[in-house]
C-alpha cells in the first residue's frame, strides 16, 4: 500500500517547481496502519505558498483514490521549515543543482 501511495504522491507537483512533492521533500512522514488508512504529514516552500490551500487538499484527495486506502488525513507543518537540502538527488539533478 506505501508503494501505491508514494506512485500517487510522485504525480503531484507544486507548480512554482518541477519536480514532485515526493522529490521535493515535502513529505516529512507518511504512516499507513492495519486498517490502510493513511497518515501524512507535510510541508510547503513557505507559509504564504500560493498552493498552501489547495495542495494539502489535492494530495488527500489523490491519496484517497488509491484502491484499498480508507481514512486520509494531511497535516501542514512547517517545524522544520523546508529547504533545499531536503530534496532528494534526483530532484537536485532535474533542477540543475548537482
Amino acid at each position: 500500500m506505501r508503494e501505491k501511495i508514494i506512485q500517487v504522491l510522485q504525480d503531484i507537483y507544486d507548480p512554482e517547481i518541477p519536480v514532485n512533492i515526493w522529490e521535493l521533500g515535502f513529505i516529512y512522514k507518511l504512516e499507513v496502519n492495519a486498517n490502510n488508512d493513511v497518515y501524512i504529514l507535510m510541508t510547503l516552500t513557505a507559509p504564504n505558498c500560493p498552493v498552501a490551500e489547495s495542495l494539502p487538499l489535492e494530495v488527500q484527495t489523490r491519496v484517497q483514490m488509491v484502491s484499498g486506502v480508507n481514512k486520509v488525513v494531511v497535516d501542514i507543518t512547517f517545524d522544520p521549515p523546508w529547504e533545499m537540502s531536503m530534496m532528494s538527488d534526483a530532484a537536485k539533478i532535474e533542477l540543475g543543482l548537482f
